[in-house]
């Protein structure tokens, strides 16, 4: 069996994967430790990590160094955030995604809208259900294994009629051909459950304050859990506390 197929079954499991996202090796090396089944990359934290803003202003060719250092570092499934494909056409999705699986990366996320001028929208509807389409002809054109998780963000962006722009996203997205459906923002028992009965893909969630707890997220159906950008934000956060107690403290042992 493939690796893409045996991450692909992992989202078959009656408990949810649970996905450790990190942005460079170290942190890969830590979930790895702590014995997670898969890790994905943040292009947020390793943008901001680098210097830039999120939204695809990381060339593509310095996020690949970052993704070849960490897939190289690790033996845990990786899965690789792509954003909105770094690329307007399929082809050059596909062609980011076949440099991807020749590093031994399982799975990418695709997401439905862009940043423009510091601005994220939602692209249109119709046109990135054609583009998938398009991306899975020519992977299987090649024979390459891939689990595309397709980011739908209208709760992330708090769309208008968000529940049901949702659903009507998501069944359109999964006649593309698609393997998994990540709806980051989502949070309402209520609203995981009606988006869980509209598709047979497995839903993805991210960890955010007001999402149920593991059980409760368990018991609805929900397949995958993202960790996003947040244990990256929390690791800086503290180095600023531990960083402000030294220079108030004017002492060392702080660090230790």
């Amino acid at each position: 069996m493939s690796k893409v197929k045996e991450f692909e079954l992992l989202h078959q499991q009656e408990k949810p994967l649970l996905i450790g996202n990190v942005w460079n090796v170290q942190s890969a090396k830590i979930f790895e430790k702590m014995g997670f089944q898969a890790i994905g990359t943040s292009s947020a934290a390793i943008a901001d990590s680098l210097g830039y803003e999120d939204g695809e202003k990381i060339p593509f060719e310095e996020y690949f160094f970052i993704i070849e250092r960490i897939a190289g570092s690790v033996k845990t499934p990786l899965t690789v955030d792509l954003e909105a494909g770094y690329g307007k056409d399929a082809e050059t999705v596909f062609k980011h995604i076949k440099k991807l699986s020749e590093l031994g990366v399982v799975g990418v996320n695709l997401e439905d809208s862009v940043v423009k001028n510091s601005v994220r929208s939602l692209v249109d509807q119709d046109l990135f259900s054609e583009k998938l389409v398009d991306l899975n002809k020519l992977l299987q054109s090649e024979n390459i294994e891939m689990f595309i998780n397709v980011r739908c963000d209208v709760f992330l962006l708090d769309a208008e009629d968000q529940l049901n722009q949702a659903k009507e996203r998501i069944v359109s997205y999964q006649k593309s051909g698609v393997d998994g459906i990540f709806l980051p923002c989502i949070c309402s028992e209520n609203d995981i459950i009606d988006i869980i009965a509209t598709t047979d893909l497995p839903l993805n969630v991210m960890t955010i304050p007001d999402l149920p707890d593991y059980n409760k997220l368990t018991e609805m159906g929900v397949k995958r859990v993202s960790t996003g950008n947040f244990f990256f934000n929390y690791s800086y956060n503290k180095l600023e506390e531990k960083v402000q107690e030294l220079v108030q403290s004017q002492h060392f042992k702080s660090i230790f």
